[in-house]
């Protein structure tokens, strides 16, 4: 399959990182929609991520890992970090894009033509939204004891069982999903990898609503759903290989400071309307800008590794382990100087400003847990340590 971007991006190659980096801002400057710039408590779902989608592609800024031939923008990865740098900087609302950024790249290493030439054009051009189904109940972050099961049928896998803290599950209209194939094996095997339309029959999502009041989450329900044999990649029961294939240095990504940066400057926001300075306040802002600034520095050393091709496991882990903690911090350290204005629930009128000082602390909650738990990455680290050391 031959797809090349829109026009305007055939010059990428030969702009170096500083103009690159100017290309891109002034692109957003110019495009990106006003009502959308609100970092942090602002994450694009449904029409409105399809429609950010389709803008990128027609301005040819979309996807920029995937290859050139697939309809990408084939970028090196220090020019992607500048471009993910560059939305976090200008204050983008959060989008998810799980087929671009998760799914594409499987399909493109993975898959057959006949599967590039079914998915990606309606991937690249935002048309269909995508959830990963891989998290189980009893099983989310020990993957590998999944129990839903493809049992083959026929020209179809016959799917049964049940998928939790599934993101966007209620907006997406297809899922990439993990499931057993094979029993008896080692827990790793004998699982495969599927497509699915989440309209195919037997498919009953749930919503779940977080602690910001969003129903962000949703549980998938697999009744005797039938999925095309074509739409197995790779090769039945290499699942487990294709999966932790999505670990890599797109893990850079998850690491960005760009959360804790925004909310640093909502935290600073509160102290200037309420006038909160001296003493205790000084010291707490004195440890989270230091610690903020520890934070980037550490983005961008694990950020040259990972351009270098030397970045670790650990390194990773690391990273999202101080990212995921200092939002924490901060989101606390918001409400410990807002005074009365941290019990208000939506918008809290201080001074002049609007801030959604309850949504990010919700938010903030979550960090933790998602793409790895800390207990997982302290886990890494420590094996990572402790092998040395041996």
């Amino acid at each position: 399959m031959q797809l090349t971007p829109a026009t305007g991006t055939a010059d990428l190659d030969v702009l170096s990182v500083p103009e690159f980096r100017a290309r891109f801002r002034n692109w957003l400057e110019e495009h990106y929609p006003p009502e959308w710039r609100k970092p942090i408590v602002l994450r694009l779902r449904g029409e409105q991520e399809k429609r950010w989608l389709r803008l990128l592609d027609d301005h040819g800024w979309r996807l920029p890992a995937w290859p050139r031939e697939h309809g990408g923008l084939g970028l090196p990865l220090a020019k992607q970090l500048v471009y993910h740098e560059e939305l976090a900087r200008f204050g983008a609302a959060r989008f998810l894009d799980s087929g671009g950024t998760m799914l594409g790249p499987i399909l493109i290493r993975f898959g057959t033509a006949a599967q590039q030439a079914k998915y990606l054009p309606s991937i690249l051009r935002g048309e269909t939204l995508w959830c990963q189904g891989y998290s189980e109940p009893n099983a989310g972050s020990d993957l590998a004891s999944l129990k839903t099961t493809a049992v083959r049928d026929g020209d179809h896998y016959v799917v049964n069982g049940s998928k939790i803290w599934t993101t966007m599950a209620m907006d997406a209209s297809h899922m990439f999903l993990l499931a057993r194939t094979q029993q008896g094996l080692r827990k790793q095997q004998g699982i495969s990898f599927f497509l699915m339309k989440m309209n195919t029959p037997g498919v009953t999502v749930r919503p779940i609503e977080n602690l910001a009041g969003e129903s962000e989450f949703g549980q998938v329900f697999f009744d005797d759903a039938r999925i095309p044999a074509e739409d197995l990649v790779g090769v039945e029961g290499d699942g487990w290989g294709i999966a932790k294939a999505l670990l890599g240095v797109e893990r850079i990504f998850v690491g960005s400071p760009g959360l804790p940066r925004d909310a640093y400057a909502v935290f600073r926001q509160v102290a200037d309307q309420l006038g909160v300075s001296g003493g205790s306040f000084d010291a707490l802002d004195a440890s989270l800008f230091c610690d903020l600034n520890d934070l980037v520095a550490l983005y961008e050393m694990v950020a040259a590794a990972a351009v270098a091709g030397t970045a670790e496991d650990h390194d990773y882990s690391m990273l999202k382990l101080a990212v995921s903690e200092l939002f924490q911090r901060i989101s606390e350290a918001n409400l410990q100087i807002a005074s009365d204005y941290a019990g208000v629930h939506g918008p809290a009128e201080i001074g002049a400003l609007k801030l959604q000082l309850h949504q990010i602390y919700m938010l903030a909650r979550a960090a933790t847990i998602y793409s790895g738990t800390s207990e997982v990455q302290r886990d890494i680290i420590a094996r990572a340590l402790l092998g040395k050391a041996g």
